[in-house]
């Protein structure tokens, strides 16, 4: 794995059409790959509006297959074209009825790597997820990629802390959690969660937000992506919290290996006295 990794995500604004947010999408990736990024994500859902603020059958239609539909294999195509590792948030059909919100993750040559499920699904006044989503089945899984292995936790996820320690214990090194969160709700725990479960578990969290009012509802998207080294501390500034921002920033790999010899939370954990924590 690279000493140094060249890291980008993505936060952006409703253009008001799925066509044309894929385009500021690929668009936003090729501004990434010219700043030198090596792994870009985009935001949860990232070619819609965040249409769980309703509950409206019509966005069904927003699913895709995953691999195999139309915005996979165009990530595909910008991946390879610009070499750089790619995870896409969509929303995935599996068939009819069983809706999943999914990362795609692909490498930088362009190969399909596989997908992440949501696990966590929220249902709260503006936030109607169960009726768009099943609960992920995919586990935690870690991604070898060409910038080394790196996870996945969307969104209301990362109020879990099970997830990200299965993430860490698997290996992960960088791990990114798209999301769509609005003012009023969780601002305050967006500057606290992500960077405490970047301490906890010794890895750079990608933390991503999208931004604006959309037509919708009243959630004011608050944008503010950051990444968290795994000393807690935000790496350069957090992303402005109206405006569309590609975040580009190098996270030095040689600070896990300092961290964990410090701190060895690993080596202490006592997974011995936990059983009473996976009992419903």
């Amino acid at each position: 794995m690279n000493e140094v990794v060249r890291a980008a995500l993505v936060q952006q604004r409703w253009t008001g059409d799925k066509d044309s947010m894929i385009q500021t999408s690929v668009d936003a990736i090729a501004s990434a790959a010219s700043q030198g990024a090596q792994v870009v994500c985009l935001q949860e859902l990232f070619y819609g509006p965040y249409f769980c603020q309703v509950q409206d059958t019509e966005y069904y239609s927003y699913t895709e297959a995953v691999p195999d539909g139309p915005t996979t294999r165009l990530m595909q195509e910008v991946a390879e074209r610009h070499g750089i590792v790619v995870v896409a948030p969509l929303y995935e059909q599996e068939q009819p009825g069983l809706l999943y919100n999914t990362a795609a993750v692909i490498d930088a040559d362009g190969t399909y790597l596989g997908k992440y499920r949501k696990n966590h699904i929220p249902q709260v006044k503006g936030f109607w997820e169960k009726f768009y989503f099943r609960p992920g089945n995919t586990g935690y899984p870690v991604f070898d990629t060409a910038v080394g292995r790196i996870g996945v936790y969307i969104c209301y996820d990362r109020h879990f802390p099970e997830g990200w320690r299965a993430l860490g214990l698997a290996g992960a090194k960088i791990v990114f959690n798209p999301s769509a969160t609005s003012r009023g709700l969780s601002q305050y725990l967006w500057h606290l969660e992500q960077p405490a479960a970047a301490v906890a578990n010794e890895y750079y969290v990608g933390a991503i937000n999208r931004v604006g009012v959309e037509p919708l509802g009243d959630n004011d998207f608050y944008g503010q992506t950051y990444f968290a080294d795994p000393r807690g501390q935000l790496v350069g500034d957090a992303a402005s919290d109206t405006d569309d921002e590609v975040v580009v920033r190098d996270l030095d790999m040689g600070k896990l290996a300092e961290v964990r010899d410090l701190w060895a939370f690993y080596r202490d954990r006592r997974p011995d006295s936990y059983d009473s924590l996976v009992k419903p």
